[in-house]
């Protein structure tokens, strides 16, 4: 029996992939503006920075660009590992930006807070693989494991000093295509680290057990949870925006 897995790229998916990054960036950093200008709101501009960084930046990103990876051999995901690496990744963000949005001017602290948020996203990521279902198992190059997590530090570093340096717009925008950049940039180093190897003689054959959702059915779960959890936040942003906008008032004539 052959057990090499042939691997290849949606580009479509991998160019979605990022397309989402950068929603989820720039949804994130709009949110992190608000933490310090209004305290009554927030934990709850820190959840939704968190959210949006660490549940569509980071984690829908991630599960998009593995459904672009075609395998030449079927597979599920686990829903328990996709589920629990959902909740590393918002919590891990949550608690990165709630610790730097205290003294933004630290670098010790900007230097401690990017080294939890890029393990816990290195986390997320071996974890969310670890979740993926296949009749066969992966074999690891450590070293570029390694390269992978070093990227996923300095990229999370990077994220976080941009959440508290772009205040304009275009800064915004801007701060939000180099966040996607490198979370890409440590995923696919990350799947680059990966050999499958097939051991079942019954490539067609997909993994059944509890919680599992085959890889047909995932695209539109990601797509449709990435999407929810920005408008959600967006709709919150818009709220928060409307209470703190003084009404205008017109002047009458006695």
């Amino acid at each position: 029996m052959n057990t090499q897995v042939l691997t290849s790229y949606q580009w479509t998916l991998v160019a979605l992939s990022f397309l989402i990054s950068v929603t989820g960036a720039f949804v994130a950093l709009t949110a992190a503006t608000r933490i310090q200008q209004n305290s009554a709101h927030r934990t709850i501009n820190i959840l939704a920075a968190g959210v949006a960084l660490g549940g569509v930046g980071v984690w829908a990103m991630h599960f998009v660009g593995m459904l672009a990876l075609d395998l030449d051999v079927a597979s599920s995901f686990s829903m328990i590992e996709t589920g629990v690496s959902l909740a590393v990744a918002v919590l891990a963000a949550s608690l990165a930006l709630g610790f730097v949005a205290k003294a933004p001017d630290s670098p010790p602290r900007m230097l401690g807070a990017g080294a939890l948020l890029g393990t816990s996203v290195a986390f997320m990521h071996y974890l969310g693989m670890y979740g993926m279902k296949f009749g066969g198992y992966i074999q690891w190059n450590y070293g570029v494991v390694a390269i992978s997590l070093v990227i996923a530090v300095v990229a999370a570093t990077a994220a976080l000093w941009l959440a508290f340096n772009s205040a304009s717009l275009a800064r915004r925008a801007g701060a939000a295509l180099v966040m996607a950049v490198a979370v890409c940039a440590m995923h696919y180093t990350g799947m680059a680290a990966a050999e499958f190897v097939c051991t079942t003689p019954n490539r067609t054959a997909i993994p059944q057990g509890f919680g599992y959702i085959s890889s047909f059915n995932l695209p539109s779960l990601v797509i449709i949870a990435a999407f929810a959890m920005v408008l959600l936040i967006s709709l919150d942003q818009f709220l928060q925006r409307s209470m703190t906008t003084p009404p205008n008032t017109i002047k009458t004539r006695r």
